[in-house]
Formats: C-alpha cells, sequence, structure tokens
C-alpha cells in the first residue's frame, strides 16, 4: 500500500525526490502519512480535495482487497 501512495504522490508532484510515506502499523489500522515539498501540496490535494478523495479511495479498496484498514494522512 505504500508503494502504492509513492507512486501516486511522485507522479502529481514537481519535485517527485521529496515525496515519502511513513507507515504506522496499529492494531486494526495501519496509517500512511505523505509528506510532500511545500509548493507541491496543493496538487496532491486538489481543487476542493478531490485528488485527495481519490488517493484514500484508492487505498482504501487496496485495504480491502487486503483485509485490513488503511488511513492517509497528508501532512505539511
Amino acid at each position: 500500500m505504500k508503494d502504492l501512495i509513492i507512486y501516486i504522490a511522485k507522479a502529481l508532484v514537481d519535485k517527485p525526490e521529496d515525496v515519502s510515506v511513513h507507515e504506522v502499523e496499529g492494531e486494526k489500522t495501519t496509517v500512511l502519512e505523505l509528506k510532500v515539498a511545500p509548493e507541491d501540496l496543493g496538487k496532491v490535494i486538489g481543487k476542493q480535495g478531490r485528488t485527495a478523495r481519490a488517493m484514500r479511495t484508492i487505498l482504501s479498496a487496496t485495504a480491502t482487497k487486503l483485509r485490513k484498514r488503511a488511513v492517509l494522512e497528508i501532512l505539511e
């Protein structure tokens, strides 16, 4: 799941080398913390959060297939 988010984020931003994802494993949920360059933050979030919502939907579908729960947090 981490590789999926990295792949999508790198395709969206101008500085792909600044993309990083930190995975925090919980008992029932995995939290993926996405960090990008400050100038690329708007591209990852998208207009009215549509891009971020789409990334969360894809992540949720992947997690469901693996019988897990995953949450994407975009850090500033």
